[in-house]
């Protein structure tokens, strides 16, 4: 397109002003109106970029035009025009002459602007906020190379290319990934960072880092470790600006502090509330407002490594160290790359036709040294595999990931981190897509390589061998999965400390691991005290945290505690609510467990009540056919069972049996289970004979899947052995009755 130097015979572009990852932005005339504009450009995805990613980094172009053409305040950047030129998308602006605050501290050497301009373009930035704020827009990545100070005084925000739109939650979710945080570190808010439910007041907190880096010289927490960023964000309370400043006035001060407090609702009410405080410190006068009732979280106590004393300041954990991705939004190009870089390693040139590598190269000769650009190539087409995995399309994603390993293998060698880093997420996707026993073949691979290459305590090594025992429960070998959790996490502890995230990840999968192996009373301890330490360490409504509280609840449901496994659920409902909505798949499954417990406890009704309204959300979110909603319904029909309403629960269970057996097969477990309600249905209304062939073809269903003596496949005999008692067929369920004892006592299984 640059070659054209003519947009839509319209707009002729003159110069480069800005590239990024993504894009370029063009000073240029418009020949219509004769005035001088920016044109934003979104680079053209070549063949090695896979279509369904390059569809969305489109779509989320699109939707920043959208966001950006629907505001209109002399505060926000004006955008004139939207198009499609030779497949390039492209976006008009109005021409900003000035400098963005992040280069206005480089021109100062670092050095705070002067008090008055960080006060005036405070009160300037919330007003325009107050006005983006009220059409439903949140910012999302407010920053410092995104807030232009023009030569007029004039104060302007850009880049809507991660807003979120009020009414557009669902394109929303599926452009940014679920649960991925977006935006720059030391500008993100706490709930950002936890990938929690993100409101204006995210922005508010945003603003609050930025003028305290234009106030002070740095930003609250100006670290170079980028973990060690997020933590100060989420853990430590900011020092008062005029212990770096004191000509600060104590009204600013105040004011920043509010829009950096830990939680939403002890910031200022909205951006309107924020302009007043400030207008009132301007003028000298006190502001009638009640005080927020903020309380500043107290920091973590430091934790000793065993190498020596903690590297970091000593408030921040120990875990921290080494982490060192990210950087602040400074710069000194006119705009900066992160403006418009929508997705990290995307970097290849506009034409991408790769070098391929040569063929038949003779054995023992030196590999080539694989050129920057074929480097660059496979690096944007990993980025792609990993996005389309968050995204759930894994088979896709597995694709894309097989066809860059290989690539890489032959460039760079089989025993090449990136090569490796290729195979590890092909068996992640292949774990993903029901492939176990692959998955498992190539996470051992993986983790020979790089054990070879980094040693058996490196976290690369870790992650590999940690997949291994995930996939070996996934098979069923609970034993083998122990053994080697138990030791990752000997080595975890003994490397990065027993509170890192991914220490307290494996003590997760521990745990969950040792109740698949009737270890319960273990199983229970070693959650708690994980839910104890995520909470803590990440907060109590962390997904994180929330998911151990799950498996604390199921392990208290298996102990038979189940009025502490409902309190349990219920916390984690209200929870996964506030943080992931009510119709999150994970705030759904809690509440299916509600009424597990509610059904246990002997309170069928309250369970039948909260069946009902589950399997309309469930219905009205994935669809009457999706398993889930299945699920929901199965449920549904025992507790109808319960409360002897045996005709209605006889018909939930057949219509249920036949949807199961439609979407997952004849022989999936969960069309068996609802097999084996019919067969109870059957029996309670004294239809035994019938009773008897369903539960017959449910046992020879699992002695075929499941083996002669898998506990499923005993409990389906002893139904069969209870059916032919009721039919007065004494002699012959006395033997079946043998036959499983029998075969409990040979596995070790108790008898009931």
């Amino acid at each position: 397109m640059a070659e054209t130097r003519l947009i839509q015979s319209r707009y002729r572009l003159l110069d480069l002003i800005g590239r990024g990852g993504m894009g370029e932005v063009w000073r240029a005339r418009d020949e219509s109106l004769g005035r001088q504009v920016a044109v934003k450009c979104l680079k053209p995805m070549g063949p090695q970029h896979d279509q369904d990613f390059t569809r969305i980094l489109r779509e989320r172009f699109r939707r920043e035009a959208r966001v950006a053409a629907a505001l209109q305040h002399r505060g926000v950047t004006v955008v004139h025009d939207f198009g499609e030129h030779e497949g390039v998308l492209y976006l008009v602006m109005e021409l900003l002459e000035g400098r963005n605050l992040s280069e206005l501290l480089e021109d100062n050497k670092q050095l705070p602007l002067p008090v008055d301009d960080v006060v005036d373009i405070a009160e300037q930035v919330a007003d325009a906020l107050g006005y983006t704020h009220q059409q439903g827009i949140v910012h999302r990545d407010l920053k410092p190379a995104n807030i232009m100070r023009l030569a007029d005084g004039t104060v302007k925000i850009c880049d809507f290319g991660i807003a979120r739109l009020g009414h557009d939650m669902a394109v929303t979710s599926r452009l940014t990934g679920v649960g991925i945080a977006m935006g720059t570190p030391h500008y993100m808010s706490p709930e950002q960072i936890s990938g929690g439910e993100i409101d204006h007041r995210s922005d508010l907190y945003s603003l609050g880092c930025v003028l305290y880096e234009i106030a002070t010289g740095a930003p609250p927490f100006d670290l170079d470790d980028a973990w060690g960023v997020l933590v100060g964000h989420r853990d430590t309370p900011p020092e008062p600006l005029r212990t770096h400043r004191a000509e600060l006035p104590g009204f600013f001060d105040r004011v920043v502090l509010e829009l950096l407090a830990k939680t939403p609702d002890q910031r200022p009410v909205d951006a309107g509330d924020l302009r007043r405080r400030i207008a009132v410190g301007r003028t000298g006068g006190q502001p009638h407002l009640e005080p927020t009732g903020r309380v500043l979280l107290a920091p973590p106590a430091p934790v000793e490594h065993p190498g020596g004393p903690a590297a970091l300041a000593p408030r921040l954990p120990d875990w921290t160290r080494g982490m060192t991705t990210g950087h602040k939004a400074t710069g000194t190009a006119a705009m900066s790359p992160d403006s418009f870089d929508h997705s990290a390693g995307l970097t290849g040139a506009w034409t991408t036709g790769a070098a391929q590598p040569a063929a038949g190269r003779p054995a023992g000769a030196e590999r080539p040294t694989p050129g920057p650009e074929l480097l660059s190539i496979l690096a944007s087409r990993h980025s792609a595999g990993l996005n389309l995995g968050r995204l759930g399309h894994w088979e896709e994603a597995g694709e894309v990931h097989r066809a860059v390993a290989a690539e890489r293998e032959s460039v760079l060698g089989p025993g090449h981190p990136d090569t490796l880093s290729s195979r590890y997420e092909v068996g992640f996707t292949l774990s993903r897509t029901g492939r176990a026993a692959d998955a498992l073949r190539e996470f051992a691979h993986v983790a020979q390589g790089r054990e070879r290459g980094l040693g058996p305590d490196h976290p690369e090594t870790l992650a590999a061998r940690q997949e291994m025992a995930y996939v070996l429960g996934q098979l069923g070998r609970h034993f083998e999965a122990h053994q080697l959790y138990a030791a990752v996490l000997a080595s975890r502890e003994r490397s990065m400390g027993p509170d890192h995230p991914d220490t307290l990840r494996c003590r997760h999968n521990l745990a969950f691991n040792l109740s698949r192996l009737g270890r319960l009373e273990e199983s229970y301890g070693m959650a708690r005290d994980v839910a104890q330490a995520r909470a803590r360490l990440l907060g109590a409504a962390h997904p994180d945290t929330l998911v151990t509280r799950y498996e604390v609840g199921y392990t208290l449901g298996r102990l038979g505690r189940w009025t502490e496994a409902l309190q349990t659920y219920r916390e984690v409902v209200q929870a996964r609510a506030q943080a992931l909505g009510a119709d999150h798949p994970d705030t759904l499954a809690a509440r299916y467990e509600v009424g597990i417990s509610l059904g246990r406890l002997g309170r069928s009704a309250e369970a039948l009540e909260l069946y009902r309204a589950l399997v309309e959300d469930r219905t009205r979110v994935s669809g009457r056919a999706d398993p889930e909603t299945l699920r929901a319904r199965h449920g549904l029909g025992v507790n109808l069972g319960r409360l002897a309403r045996w005709e209605e629960a006889l018909a939930e269970s057949r219509e249920v049996c036949v949807n199961r057996e439609r979407v997952l097969g004849a022989d999936h477990p969960d069309t068996l289970v609802s097999r084996r309600e019919i067969a109870v249905g059957l029996g309670w209304l004294g239809r035994w004979a019938d009773a008897l062939t369903v539960y017959r073809q449910v046992a020879e269903a699992r002695t075929r899947i499941l083996g002669a003596d898998h506990p499923d496949t005993l409990a389906g005999r002893n139904d069969e052995a209870h059916c032919l008692e009721q039919l007065g067929r004494g002699q012959e369920a006395v033997e079946l009755y043998r036959q499983v004892a029998a075969l409990r006592q040979q596995r070790g299984i108790p008898s009931h």
